[in-house]
C-alpha cells in the first residue's frame, strides 16, 4: 500500500503557500445559484472553507452559514473579514471528521474539500456529508479534475464518486455538469465539474 502524504495546512497558510486560494469567490458558486440550488434554502454548511470567500458571499445574502476548516490561520482570516463587514456566520476550527452538527443543514457546499483529503478517507467523508444534511437536502459538489496521480489535490473520478454517493441514497441532477477552470499548465490542466445531488433519505 502506498503512503499518501497530506500537507500540514496550517504550515502552508503560515508560509503563504496557498496556490489553491483564488482570492475571491469561486465562479462555481454563481453557477449553482444560476441553477436555482439556493432557492428555499436557509442553512448552509461549508466544510474545508479555507479563507471563506463563499462563506462571506452567502452570509451577505442572508443565509445561515456554518464554516469549517482545520487551519487556524484560515478561520482567523475569515472571522476578521466577517467582523470587518459586520456579517454573521458560524465558524469552527475543527477536523471535519470530528464535527458534530447540532442541527442538519439544507445545503452542504462542497468546494473541493473532497479532493483535499486522502482517498482512503473519502467513504468516511461521504458518510459525514450524508449525516449533515436534512432529508431532501442538497449537496453542491465540485469535483476536481487534475489528470494526475497523487495529490492533494486528488483527482476525483466521476465513477468513483458515484460509488461514494450512490443512487440508493442520492438523486443526481439530470443533464451535464458545469465546468469551472482552475488554471492551466502545459502538463495537466485542472478544472472542476459541478453537480447538484439531493439526499433521498
Amino acid at each position: 500500500m502506498s503512503i499518501v502524504n497530506i500537507p500540514d495546512w496550517e504550515t502552508l497558510y503560515q508560509a503563504q503557500d496557498t496556490g489553491w486560494d483564488r482570492g475571491e469567490v469561486s465562479p462555481a458558486l454563481h453557477s449553482f445559484m444560476a441553477k436555482g440550488a439556493f432557492k428555499r434554502v436557509k442553512s448552509v454548511l461549508i466544510p474545508g472553507c479555507g479563507r471563506g470567500y463563499e462563506v462571506l458571499e452567502l452570509a451577505r445574502l442572508g443565509y445561515e452559514v456554518t464554516a469549517l476548516d482545520i487551519a487556524p490561520s484560515a478561520i482567523s482570516h475569515l472571522e476578521q473579514r466577517l467582523k470587518d463587514e459586520a456579517v454573521k456566520a458560524n465558524t469552527a476550527c475543527v477536523n471535519i471528521f470530528a464535527y458534530e452538527a447540532a442541527e442538519r443543514f439544507d445545503v452542504v457546499y462542497e468546494q473541493t474539500c473532497l479532493c483535499a483529503i486522502a482517498p482512503s478517507e473519502r467513504e468516511k467523508y461521504a458518510q459525514a456529508v450524508h449525516g449533515w444534511l436534512k432529508p431532501n437536502g442538497k449537496l453542491l459538489l465540485n469535483l476536481m479534475q487534475t489528470g494526475d496521480v497523487g495529490g492533494p489535490p486528488f483527482h476525483c473520478d466521476l465513477m468513483d464518486v458515484k460509488q461514494l454517493f450512490p443512487d440508493e441514497l442520492w438523486h443526481w441532477q439530470e443533464g451535464p455538469p458545469f465546468m469551472t477552470e482552475r488554471g492551466k499548465d502545459s502538463v495537466s490542466p485542472r478544472f472542476e465539474l459541478g453537480y447538484i445531488l439531493v439526499k433521498k433519505t
